[in-house]
């Protein structure tokens, strides 16, 4: 087997797959470009041949044949292009769902990182295939053969289309290098701007209530403000060269215009030649030309494409694990270390236990003390950097995500909901099956607060759930987590927004999970949660102080209460937070 490292990046087998699609473009170039020379002859023809004869039948004959061949011409133009759409069509498909899927490990291991644009990359670059830079590119090889046509007729019609293309690409070539730079650092500010803006949409009541609007604006604006104005130095420039382009170009048309009637009125060329060169230089600066306008495009797609190599390499695409048994919930930690992605703090040390299936076990431990750490290492999102997690003795990477996800639940302590239907949510977007979307909300204790909404289990619930409270959120998130009778299921606060009520209704749906043989992992600040566990593991700054039997963990922290005479700090709210 090939190893990882020196495997093609995604992108560039995307881009050598469509090579013998574009193998085809480039023929369909051939005639296309061919059939450029059919304007140019056909004025020689009609100067030199047709005015000289004064030949009707000539004409017409002449006149039909130039016209099928320009029929032709645009058949093959309008291939070109359908071709070239169905090209990007074949690149997104093989990348949107890397990428996708990429995007999202890349925020699980570095919450930090900025690859949110990774789609938008991806479409620069499908485009910027599929779009007039890549037909300036497979003309451009003709431009020789143009300028040499003009030799042809004469030497100095040759010389002033040379003369032509090397200022137009000098000016490409100035365009390039003056712009490069501070295009890529307004993209840099562009992003940070715009994920500035992503950041503070999350949070805008919080900005609301407590007047942050401005502050955050003027986060915002110096991001944005420095973008501009790179973009608008970049621009001048572009537009003064572009603009001399034009110039250089219409400039061209006078001079070979001039050169050609010089020599025909010295007889050296006749009119009809003078007519063509005018003709065929335009054709050959024509490719030129449109790469200079296309430059903008050029530098883009070639930063789309660096940042999705950048991407590829930081993400390698891992090797599909072999499909293991469905998991009976045995969930064991070994001398397990985890520091949050992207740092080397570690929030859980050296933590070791081994929890049967079918066991409810209660997390406690004062707030920091690594809780949310364990549940997200339970569930394999967080990898550990020293140590194993183990789900019926195979590490989290040994196991297929999609093939596993069905037998575990989770509920983080933010809950967050995704756009579309009450159904679609508990059935995390899979294939609706009814009865079991009923069961998991029945457990969840939310059945009939979903029947109660406009269109029950078929009502949209907006972005991230936003029309509901914050209750009927969890309640939901919860339901989803018990969708399927998962065989490990891990919930980080989930009594947090529950009346009491509901928290006695989750309790029963932990306990009979539990029966159903499920291993359960309740992350709790309440007491009520611990009279109904079987065991109770206590955390403390990252450290597992306690594990054990409920019973006998709840004397022990009881003990230690009293022996260092340190009250518990009750919560209005119920709340204890438990100090070993």
């Amino acid at each position: 087997m090939q190893p990882q490292s020196k495997k093609s990046s995604p992108l560039k087998q995307a881009i050598q797959s469509c090579r013998w699609h574009f193998l085809a473009i480039g023929l369909f170039s051939l005639f296309i470009n061919l059939l450029m020379f059919v304007g140019p002859l056909y004025m020689l023809q009609i100067y030199d041949r047709v005015l000289a004869s004064r030949s009707e039948v000539t004409l017409i004959a002449i006149t039909a044949l130039a016209g099928g061949f320009l029929l032709t011409y645009g058949l093959l133009e309008s291939v070109r292009s359908r071709m070239l759409v169905r090209i990007g069509v074949r690149f997104d498909a093989m990348l949107n769902e890397k990428v996708f899927r990429t995007i999202f490990t890349a925020f699980r291991r570095a919450p930090q990182s900025q690859v949110s644009g990774a789609l938008r990359d991806l479409n620069i670059v499908r485009e910027f295939m599929t779009g007039g830079a890549i037909i300036a590119f497979f003309d451009a090889p003709w431009v020789p053969i143009f300028i040499a046509f003009g030799f042809l007729l004469h030497p100095y019609l040759g010389l002033v289309s040379v003369a032509g293309g090397l200022i137009i690409l000098v000016l490409a070539l100035i365009n390039e290098f003056s712009t490069r730079n501070l295009l890529a650092e307004a993209s840099g500010y562009s992003r940070d701007a715009s994920l500035n803006l992503n950041q503070s949409l999350r949070n805008a009541e919080t900005a609301q209530a407590m007047g942050m609007i401005s502050g955050v604006f003027n986060r915002w604006k110096d991001a944005h403000i420095n973008a501009m104005i790179l973009q608008t130095n970049a621009s001048d420039r572009a537009g003064l060269l572009v603009a001399g382009t034009k110039f250089v170009r219409m400039a061209l048309q006078v001079v070979i215009l001039g050169v050609g009637a010089y020599l025909a009125i010295g007889g050296e060329i006749s009119p009809g030649a003078m007519i063509a060169a005018s003709i065929i230089m335009g054709r050959a600066l024509a490719p030129i030309e449109m790469a200079v306008g296309q430059w903008k495009n050029v530098v883009a797609a070639r930063g789309a494409r660096t940042r999705l190599e950048e991407m590829f390499i930081a993400m390698p695409e891992q090797e599909q694990p072999m499909s293991l048994p469905a998991p009976e919930g045995h969930l064991s930690f070994e001398q397990v270390t985890i520091a949050p992605p992207g740092t080397r703090h570690a929030t859980l040390k050296a933590v070791t236990l081994d929890i049967e299936p079918g066991t409810l076990v209660g997390v406690v431990g004062p707030s920091g003390s690594g809780k949310s750490t364990f549940a997200r290492a339970a569930v394999g999102i967080w990898s550990p950097l020293a140590g194993a997690v183990r789900l019926d003795g195979a590490e989290y990477s040994a196991w297929d995500s999609e093939q596993l996800g069905p037998y575990v639940g989770y509920l983080p302590q933010e809950v967050e909901l995704f756009s579309g239907t009450v159904a679609e949510n508990i059935a995390r977007f899979g294939e609706i099956d009814p009865e079991k979307v009923v069961t998991a909300a029945k457990a969840a204790n939310v059945h009939e607060l979903i029947l109660q909404l406009p269109q029950a289990y078929d009502t949209s619930i907006g972005e991230a759930g936003r029309s509901l409270s914050g209750g009927q959120r969890q309640r939901i998130a919860l339901a989803r987590a018990l969708y399927g009778h998962p065989k490990l299921v891990v919930l980080d606060e989930p009594n947090s927004n529950l009346d009491n009520e509901g928290e006695a209704a989750l309790v029963e749906a932990m306990i009979a999970m539990r029966n159903q043989g499920a291993t359960v992992l309740a992350i709790t600040h309440r007491t009520s949660f611990l009279k109904s566990v079987d065991k109770i593991l206590v955390l403390s700054d990252g450290v597992m102080s306690m594990y054990g039997d409920a019973p006998s963990v709840i004397q022990r922290l009881s003990e230690l209460s009293k022996n260092k005479a340190k009250p518990r700090s009750v919560e209005p709210s119920g709340v204890v937070s438990i100090r070993p």
